[in-house]
């Protein structure tokens, strides 16, 4: 029986792919603890048209070529369809072939480099255009011209900071200096940066460190005696998740952008944050990628009771244009497959969660290819 024309008793079974080990998965445990919250409640409210999701996960380690494996392990062995998954976009840029060639559908919940679109990805995270416009300004008006890149050297970072030098230089900004880190580099590889970072008379350090680097970053920060009120380190990428992974006090007063934060004063957050930490104790606190994680799961279940099959070429449309009330407000999928998000800049505090400074009044429109030039 072809995947897509099984019974109708039977679940929908969907791909889960976030790394539980090794350099990632601080934050990718959160999205996975994201995914199944949101499936355990859909599940409980009788599922979609009547038959529960099933999720398949698979461990990749942390490793773009264990993605591959796993991908077509759930394409082809379990007839999986569409697949939950990736953090970084050296994961998603390896498996996107695999899912293209078996017409799939990839749901992405990570703040991502833009310049791509693709029929098979339903891109939730955020795009340059709705952080890191604001976030220069902001950076820039508050703290000084002068920028140090610091990034983890795969293709986010370094596509991420060739957009963040183009808002910088278009309104006045310097970059001081550029480096990158192999993603796997040691807390000791951070210990020289941190010292050229105080040498260089930098007012921001921008970071596209990820992983465990964030913590390592941050701490020779902290070690090196800068202090973040006067030049802090501005992310795009360092979450709560982060922030308690490396010591609340080493965290403290560093800046980052993001669509969401724990700290977001509604009733429709304080409830999914109560509905998170019972599920997964209250040692865990959810983050941008974990709320990200949450939504896309819902979205993707109001387009499957309307197409009421798997089946990407039925599926996708109704994806396109839908919307969702999440805890970070109202979300909604344009016709590029992006996510249309709220803009938000937080300072971290000494809790390890984050003072919101800034704040769009509405939904930001996803711009991957900065095709509409700069808004802020």
């Amino acid at each position: 029986m072809p995947r897509n024309q099984r019974s109708k008793n039977e679940p929908w079974r969907i791909g889960i792919l976030f790394s539980q080990t090794n350099w990632t998965s601080e934050v990718e445990r959160t999205q996975l603890c994201g995914t199944l919250l949101a499936i355990d409640e859909i599940n409980a409210g009788g599922g979609v048209n009547g038959r529960e999701i099933v999720p398949v996960i698979y461990e990749p380690g942390s490793s773009a070529s264990s993605y591959v494996d796993v991908a077509k392990k759930l394409m082809i062995k379990d007839g999986v369809t569409s697949i939950f998954g990736c953090y970084t976009s050296a994961s998603r840029k390896a498996i996107m072939p695999v899912v293209e060639r078996f017409n799939g559908l990839l749901w992405y919940p990570t703040p991502y480099e833009g310049f791509e679109a693709s029929p098979n990805v339903i891109y939730t995270g955020a795009a340059p255009n709705q952080t890191i416009v604001k976030l220069c300004s902001y950076m820039l008006r508050t703290y000084g011209p002068r920028f140090f890149l610091i990034g983890s050297d795969y293709v986010y970072p370094r596509q991420t900071n060739r957009f963040l030098r183009e808002c910088l230089l278009s309104q006045g900004g310097i970059v001081a200096a550029e480096q990158y880190v192999d993603i796997h580099s040691p807390r000791a590889a951070f210990k020289p940066i941190a010292q050229a970072v105080k040498e260089s008379g930098a007012d921001v350090v921008f970071s596209t460190v990820v992983g465990q680097g964030t913590s390592h970053l941050y701490q020779a920060y902290a070690e090196a005696g800068l202090d973040p009120k006067c030049v802090p380190i501005a992310s795009l990428t360092t979450t709560e998740a982060e922030i308690h992974a490396m010591g609340c006090d080493v965290g403290e007063a560093h800046i980052t952008a993001a669509c969401y934060f724990e700290s977001i004063q509604s009733d429709a957050n304080n409830a999914f944050i109560a509905r998170f930490k019972k599920r997964f104790g209250d040692h865990t606190t959810p983050n941008v990628c974990a709320e990200t994680a949450y939504f896309q799961i819902y979205l993707f279940a109001q387009a499957l009771e309307k197409a009421d099959t798997l089946d990407t070429d039925i599926l996708r449309p109704y994806v396109l244009g839908s919307s969702f009330e999440s805890p970070q407000g109202c979300v909604s999928i344009n016709e590029t497959g992006h996510a249309d998000l709220q803009s938000r800049i937080g300072r971290a505090n000494r809790n390890g969660s984050f003072d919101v400074l800034v704040e769009t009044p509405s939904m930001v429109m996803a711009d991957p290819f900065f095709l509409h030039g700069p808004i802020d």
